[in-house]
Order: structure tokens, then C-alpha cells, then sequence
């Protein structure tokens, strides 16, 4: 099928709610991408943060071949042992306490939710200027942005949304009704903006006084996309509980809300539930990328590799944000050079905004890829 053939066939069976590029990927391996042409792309945006460890990382194919091979789908009336063994290394290497596994972001932020209502009943929540945490409907109320929410009003109610990095701002903001601060430490779909250890710090500050959760959403700046294995230990500001999904699958769909051990047994049986969460495939392609990403001389290279794009980033003059390989730089027309890098210079990039372009490739980029992708940017402006 032609790609203008799926244009017509989308135009005439899926829901607009997408604005794609007119570009049809057929096959990806590490950081390149091929579309239906034959062209070689390279991925700098790794599906949104999901591609963590590259497109068709081998051992990641091996489990999910094996495991379908041998069990898809029980369902949680039954033990299978891929979603259990990773609740516990997730539970270990997060918080201590317990997780709930899940399909995606959103969902994870709706456990995240109803776990601080089932600890505060009728609280309320602070969540911050520029943040996004998903688009199911209590997602989207702690997401304050105008554009996405006004369609959908009346959303739930109680959300009160601070401005970013105001660390005053949690002293009145927070108080004994507050059931949790929501924050992305560092705010992805805004255009990669860290907040500042002084703000994460009064967050944690404000809710220890009033005993109100603080909860980070690391759906984004999680699984090793920092140099840390999580965003919060670069600021060492320790959340109550954390969401994390996209790179956790590797490409699959799956999300965790994760408790620290004070609030790992708030909820109760039959309060929270999911058809397909910690099924047996997706569990197993999820435990291959916690292999590979959980490991300090793997984080060290990410780290290193972030200097290095963002060095490169700044010989080309750009005014760059961000940690990591979670960087962005500012531009005239984001959207436009976006295209212009997608179409013309192979580069697979995403505008956040009018005036930002996001970087967020896959952990396992080698150094002459970032390089390539350097000089594809300078090319472009």
C-alpha cells in the first residue's frame, strides 16, 4: 500500500485526532529508521521517549518472541511470573514500597490519583504551570493547559495549578486538604524545562508539613533518559510515589504507579484494576530494557553522550535546556525546521512549540550519531 494510499484509507477509518508527517516508517534498527522508499532516517526523538534502548534491540525481540511463543494473556484472576518479577525490581529500584503495573502514562497518573484520594478522601491537588501528565480526564485535569482542556470541561475538580518554579508558591498553596503535588521534574511536553532543586525541594517541604503525597511523574525523564535512573535523583528530592512508562517498554505499551513503602498498602483490593496490566509479554520485554538500562556504566554513557550533543548543540549557537539526552533548544519556527529536518536532512526530530525543538534519542545513540545528527541541525538552519 502507497503512503497516499494509507492517507486515504486513515482520511477515511481513523479518527482525526493525529497530525502525521507525511513520511511511512516500515523497519527500524538502534537509531535508524526506513521508510517505505528505502530512505535512511536517523531517530532523534525515539517514539517520544519510548524507544529507550533503539528500534529492535535483539534481546528485547528474543523475550517477546519467547514469551509469545509460549503465553500472551491470562489476565490478574492468575499468576504469571514476567509482571510479578518486574513489580518487585521496579518496587526495589524506585521507591522501596510496591507497584502497579498498567498500559500507559495516563493510566499510570489515574493510580497515582486515586492513591492519594484513598489516603486524603476529598483532597485536593497542586499541580504546576507547563505540566502534562496524560489525556484521559483526571489526567487531563491536572494537565493546565487551556487548549487541551477547555473541550472537554467540566473536568474533575480540585486541581490548583502553581506557576513554574516558584518554590513560594507551595506554602500557600499547599494545605491539610492538599492530597498530593504532582510534578514532572522535569517538564517534557512544554518544551524540556527541569525544575529547579529549590522548587522540587519546597514541593517535598510543603507536603511533609501538611502530609500530603508528593508525586513525580517520570513518564517522560524516567529509565535512565536523565543519566540517573530517575529524574529525582539528580536533585535528590525523594518522591512518595512516581509514574513511569514509555521507555519502560522498549516500544511497548505499559505504565507503573510506584509507592514508597508508607504507601504501599493504601490501596485495597478491588480499588484499582486492568484487563491487560503486567501481561506476560509486555512484562518480559519490560525486564530486558530494566537489564539493560539499569546499569551504572550504561547511565555514565548517557550522561556523557548528553554533554556531547548538548556541546554540539551549543558550537551551532543555539540556546539549549534540558539533561541528559532529554535537550531542547530554542528556535524561530520549530515546527517548520522540524519538517525541514524530517524531510529534507533525514532527521527525526519533534516540535514542542512555535519556538522549541526536542531531542530525545534512543540511550543507546553512539557518538557519531550525535555528531551526524549535529551536523544535520546546522545543515537545517
Amino acid at each position: 500500500m502507497s503512503l497516499a494510499d494509507l492517507q486515504q484509507l486513515e482520511a477515511q477509518a481513523v479518527i482525526g485526532t493525529y497530525a502525521r508527517n507525511p513520511v511511512e516508517f516500515v523497519r527500524g534498527e538502534g537509531t535508524r529508521l526506513w521508510d517505505d522508499a528505502g530512505n535512511e532516517y536517523l531517530d532523534f526523538l525515539a517514539g517520544i521517549s519510548v524507544v529507550q534502548i533503539g528500534h529492535c534491540h535483539p534481546e528485547l525481540v528474543k523475550a517477546i518472541a519467547q514469551q509469545a511463543g509460549r503465553l500472551m494473556h491470562v489476565g490478574n484472576l492468575f499468576y504469571t511470573e514476567p509482571g510479578i518479577r518486574l513489580a518487585q525490581r521496579l518496587s526495589e529500584r524506585g521507591l522501596g514500597g510496591k507497584a502497579f503495573l498498567c498500559n500507559s502514562g495516563a493510566e499510570a497518573v489515574e493510580c497515582a490519583l486515586k492513591l492519594a484520594r484513598r489516603n486524603r478522601a476529598g483532597g485536593d491537588f497542586v499541580v504546576m504551570e507547563g505540566g502534562f501528565h496524560g489525556r484521559t480526564m483526571g489526567a487531563l485535569s491536572a494537565t493546565p493547559q487551556e487548549a487541551k482542556q477547555a473541550p472537554f470541561a467540566p473536568l474533575v475538580p480540585g486541581f490548583k495549578t502553581v506557576a513554574r518554579d516558584d518554590p513560594a508558591a507551595f506554602e500557600t498553596a499547599v494545605d491539610g486538604n492538599t492530597a498530593a503535588v504532582l510534578l514532572e521534574p522535569i517538564q517534557g511536553e512544554s518544551g524540556i524545562h527541569p525544575l529547579s532543586e529549590e522548587t522540587l525541594r519546597a514541593a517535598r517541604a510543603a507536603c511533609d508539613r501538611h502530609g500530603a503525597l508528593l508525586i513525580f511523574d517520570e513518564i517522560q525523564c524516567g529509565m535512565g533518559r536523565t543519566g540517573d535512573l530517575w529524574a529525582w535523583q539528580g536533585a535528590d528530592v525523594r518522591p512518595d510515589a512516581m509514574t513511569v512508562a514509555k521507555g519502560l517498554g522498549g516500544g511497548l505499551p505499559i505504565g507503573a504507579c510506584l509507592t514508597s513503602p508508607a504507601y504501599a498498602g493504601v490501596l485495597q483490593r478491588g480499588d484499582h484494576g486492568s484487563t491487560f496490566a503486567g501481561g506476560p509479554v509486555i512484562a518480559a520485554g519490560a525486564n530486558v530494557v530494566l537489564d539493560v538500562v539499569d546499569d551504572p556504566d550504561f547511565l555514565t554513557a548517557v550522561t556523557r553522550k548528553g554533554e556531547q550533543l548538548l556541546a554540539g548543540l551549543a558550537g551551532l549557537g543555539l540556546h539549549t535546556r534540558g539533561r541528559g539526552l532529554m535537550l531542547a533548544f530554542r528556535c524561530d519556527d520549530g515546527p517548520d525546521l522540524a519538517r525541514r529536518l524530517l524531510l529534507d536532512h533525514r532527521l527525526v526530530v519533534n516540535a514542542t512549540g512555535p519556538d522549541t525543538i526536542r531531542l530525545l534519542p534512543p540511550l543507546t545513540v553512539s557518538d557519531d550519531e550525535i555528531d551526524t545528527a549535529v551536523e544535520r541541525i546546522g545543515a537545517a538552519l
